[in-house]
């Protein structure tokens, strides 16, 4: 005799036969069915209550962009569906699988003006590869099946809405989902022609370099044999920090405003790019127009999206790299190669300049030190928007096993507790951080009632320097405009913390942030650290004046006073002594 189930427990089974440990949301009355189906297999899927739709949702993401699994969470019909939309688009932004399940009024009820009833699907056409309402209890095991291939299969979310009396309704326990036949997918090897026109243009370039993203995130040594075989120094998209360790010679770190120097500087300066696995909109600005450009990608449509190319790889990081680095001859270092590597010598020793500062309020340095030697090798950072981005790819030296996530071609405010939340979920044994500056803080704040609700030891350090620092800067620099509506108020975030429950501090030194740290390790509680930090903004790549060659004089003297910038060279030097026979060969 076949069994009996009901359709929201079907869908939840369905979740969990996928490897779905985790389910992120706040309960309402039109999602009681899914409720009861998530307490029946309560054993089996580990359901986390938020205090926001949103948090959830931002969970599900981060869940993804750190495991490579689907995220799910979900939403109540009307406003905790619509609560869900932030979250959401950080995962279509940012490409990686969700599956939403939205609650919907009973199909007696839908279209009649009832209460908390809205046409959903509407909302969620534009943030969903797959966005589908269940007619019938007996579909949802299969549209849950759907939503999830689709959700990997698309990089993006999925939505499943499910209405209430649906979800009650029993139905035939027979459903087998396709999970067998999800796969990694194989791509072909490079043309050929390809990679012998690729090996041509880097024996005949000048100053060739890499530009890697989230593409390349499993060629991490194929990258770094390309670069020591061709002396071609390794740039970043911001999201790919991490894939090389931060120490790595010739990795330069990431390019653009919240890069440090030597990452921003060289691509005005390069002839040829090896473009790998790369689609950041802000590529255009951050190049020489002129330099030729061989592309590797897995998806046809980023190929020649950002720049122009002179050679396209349809394939996959690792056989590209590895066709171009078996087919081409080594290299002898370039001034270009010696200047990159000199000139992030030149930008890390400035940095540690202020490692010891000991200036009020504190500078950044002296606290992302006591991190640095703080965190484990398999640490996990949960990175809020904001100036916290710039400092954090600037003084994180990520390495070993380290992860990290942040809301990146979305850019959403907020997004550190939950992704916290969601980092210690999916790896407990691991030490989680989140950093936040006080305007991202103070948007989801009250995730820390989650942290505590379920014992989640999470050291969450909050920036305090009473301002939406980032707009402060672009208000400043970019559009000289007095500043408008960026000014926070002086918070005591400790006290708000400790009336949450979490065990909290106030720093304002260095050794207050190592004392904060040490006392952390002996509590099982969520950390809250309250840095007030400096109002000074981190030093601006992309404003930089400190080349009297072709900049003006006194703009170079105001730029070095205001950074207190003396030591620091511009890439130009270092290409000189290169180029002169001045500096050691690597």
């Amino acid at each position: 005799m076949v069994e009996k189930i009901s359709g929201s427990d079907a869908v939840l089974k369905v979740l969990e036969q996928w490897g779905v440990n985790h389910i992120y949301g706040l309960p309402g009355g039109s999602f009681d069915s899914t409720m009861n189906a998530i307490h029946n297999q309560k054993d089996k899927i580990n359901y986390v209550q938020v205090r926001h739709e949103e948090a959830g949702a931002i969970a599900a993401s981060a869940t993804a962009k750190l495991t490579g699994k689907v995220g799910v969470c979900f939403g109540s019909a009307g406003p905790g569906a619509v609560h869900l939309l932030n979250g959401l688009y950080d995962a279509k932004s940012d490409g990686v699988p969700v599956v939403a399940l939205v609650a919907q009024v009973p199909t007696s009820n839908m279209n009649m003006d009832f209460f908390q009833a809205m046409d959903e699907e509407p909302i969620f056409d534009d943030v969903a590869v797959w966005n589908r309402t269940a007619m019938t209890a007996d579909a949802l095991p299969r549209m849950t099946d759907e939503a999830i291939r689709q959700a990997y299969m698309k990089h993006g979310v999925a939505v499943l809405t499910i209405p209430k009396d649906l979800g009650w309704a029993q139905i035939d326990d027979t459903y087998e989902p396709n999970l067998k036949s999800h796969t990694t997918p194989a791509y072909p090897d490079p043309r050929p022609e390809d990679v012998s026109e690729a090996v041509k243009l880097i024996k005949d370039a000048k100053s060739p370099m890499i530009y890697f993203g989230l593409g390349a995130k499993d060629a991490a040594d194929e990258l770094k044999a390309v670069s020591e075989k061709f002396k071609m120094p390794l740039v970043s998209s911001v999201l790919a920090k991490g894939i090389i360790d931060d120490d790595y010679p010739a990795y330069l770190g990431s390019t653009g405003r919240v890069a440090p120097k030597p990452g921003a500087e060289i691509g005005f300066s390069t002839d040829l790019i090896l473009w790998v696995g790369n689609d950041v909109p802000f590529s255009v600005f951050l190049f020489n127009k002129k330099a030729k450009v061989i592309q590797i990608d897995i998806e046809s449509e980023k190929l020649g999206k950002r720049r122009h190319n002179d050679v396209s790889m349809l394939t996959d990081s690792k056989k590209a790299l590895k066709a171009i680095l078996d087919a081409g001859e080594e290299r002898k270092p370039s001034a270009f190669y010696q200047a990159a590597l000199a000139d992030k010598t030149n930008w890390l020793d400035w940095q540690n300049s202020f490692k010891d500062a000991t200036e009020k309020p504190v500078r950044p340095e002296p606290i992302f030190d006591v991190i640095n030697k703080t965190a484990s090798d398999k640490a996990v950072f949960a990175v809020d928007v904001g100036n916290v981005n710039i400092n954090f790819e600037r003084l994180i030296s990520m390495h070993g096993d380290q992860k990290w996530a942040t809301s990146g071609i979305y850019a959403t405010m907020g997004f550190a507790l939950p992704t916290s939340i969601a980092a210690k979920m999916e790896y407990p044994d691991r030490d989680v951080y989140s950093l936040s500056g006080d305007g991202g803080f103070a948007m989801l704040m009250e995730e820390v009632m989650t942290q505590v609700k379920y014992d989640l030891h999470v050291v969450n350090v909050i920036f305090s320097n009473e301002t939406l620092g980032y707009i402060e800067a672009e208000q400043t620099d970019d559009t000289h405009q007095p500043l408008s509506g960026v000014d926070l108020p002086d918070t005591n975030w400790a006290e708000v913390a400790e009336g949450m429950g979490a065990v909290s501090y106030t720093v304002r030194t260095k050794d207050d942030m190592k004392k904060a740290l040490e006392d952390a390790d002996s509590t099982d509680k969520p950390v809250v650290i309250d840095v007030k930090l400096t109002h000074d903004m981190p030093l601006t790549t992309q404003h930089m004046f400190i080349d009297p060659a072709w900049q003006d004089q006194k703009k170079i003297d105001a730029f070095v006073r205001k950074y207190q910038a003396q030591d620091l060279k511009p890439f130009s030097y270092f290409l000189k002594e290169a180029q002169e026979g001045q500096l050691q060969t690597n």
